[in-house]
């Protein structure tokens, strides 16, 4: 009788993580900083993922196949955080919809079919899943009857529990994740600052430390443009700053703020849109990118009614 090679089987196994982030964000908001919404606080969650990665790889035998990560968004349209999360390497980002009460419809069913077809197909042999919620239980039921072990991660609660007790019943171990290792991920957002009275600062006076490239001059000393015109690259700025807003909604749109830093994933889509605007490329004036931000912030912040620091209406 052939002995099965179990290092091979070993070699082959896989598990992916699946993230339910309105738990994982709500619960550690609460045993960290005693908040109870999100907009209370900031999340470093390319850090954190890299550190559930790296904890489960100490933890789980196998590969991992990817980590699942359920969000929600207003129409489910992206927020810039989720879009940046999206870049991620071994990251699969799943929107549910975020209604007009902030709350998320859609995520639960979301991580059930995944947990399910991924059992249902052998695609995993171990999962790890962060969440809550009592409605996990038959799509783990059903995952262990594909031979799937399940791995239940919570959030230390500040009293009590925030997990379902069926849902830790059905789990083949339990562990939970105190408040020293998700403490570096999470910061209270920083207050709203109201501008002094009639002392607003333009947004020329905001980026007044950049300079612009001289303008070049020909052999014979006359003055040669070099690219597009400031103003009109500034229109642009503007022009795409508008589109943001409609298309993304004020909610999104102020995570970016206070600026004047934009995350790398938004400047270059900044950059691409403004050049299909323009119909040729603005990379060889680095000048014109810093006058296409200019116009991009010029216009947010006439949206949101700012000077400097973050504000609202």
């Amino acid at each position: 009788m052939a002995i099965p090679d179990l290092t091979a089987h070993a070699m082959a196994a896989k598990y992916a993580v699946l993230v339910d982030v309105g738990y994982l964000y709500a619960a550690a908001g609460e045993v960290l900083l005693s908040a109870k919404e999100r907009k209370e606080y900031r999340v470093s969650a390319d850090e954190l993922i890299q550190a559930l990665q790296k904890h489960a790889l100490e933890r789980i035998p196998g590969e991992l196949l990817r980590v699942y990560w359920y969000d929600a968004a207003r129409d489910r349209v992206p927020t810039v955080d989720q879009r940046v999360i999206a870049q991620l390497p071994w990251v699969k980002v799943r929107l549910g919809n975020l209604n007009a009460r902030g709350q998320q419809k859609g995520v639960d069913a979301q991580i059930r079919s995944d947990l399910e077809a991924l059992a249902r197909h052998h695609a995993v042999s171990d999962t790890v899943l962060i969440a809550g919620d009592e409605d996990m239980v038959p799509a783990v039921e059903a995952a262990q009857a594909y031979g799937v072990r399940l791995h239940l991660w919570g959030v230390e609660p500040p009293f009590g529990t925030n997990q379902a007790e069926r849902l830790v019943w059905e789990a083949d171990t339990v562990e939970i994740l105190g408040a020293e290792f998700l403490r570096p991920f999470f910061h209270r957002a920083p207050q709203p600052v109201a501008p002094p009275a009639n002392v607003a600062p333009s947004p020329a006076q905001v980026f007044a430390g950049r300079t612009a490239k001289p303008i070049a001059k020909s052999p014979t000393g006359q003055i040669t443009k070099l690219g597009p015109s400031r103003h009109h690259v500034e229109e642009i700025g503007e022009h795409v700053a508008q589109k943001w807003i409609l298309t993304r909604g004020r909610d999104n749109i102020r995570d970016l703020l206070p600026g004047p830093i934009l995350p790398t994933v938004i400047d270059t889509e900044l950059l691409i849109d403004a050049e299909k605007e323009l119909g040729h490329s603005l990379r060889p004036y680095p000048e014109a990118r810093i006058w296409l931000r200019d116009g991009f912030w010029a216009r947010v912040y006439r949206e949101f009614d700012l000077g400097v620091g973050i504000s609202s209406k």
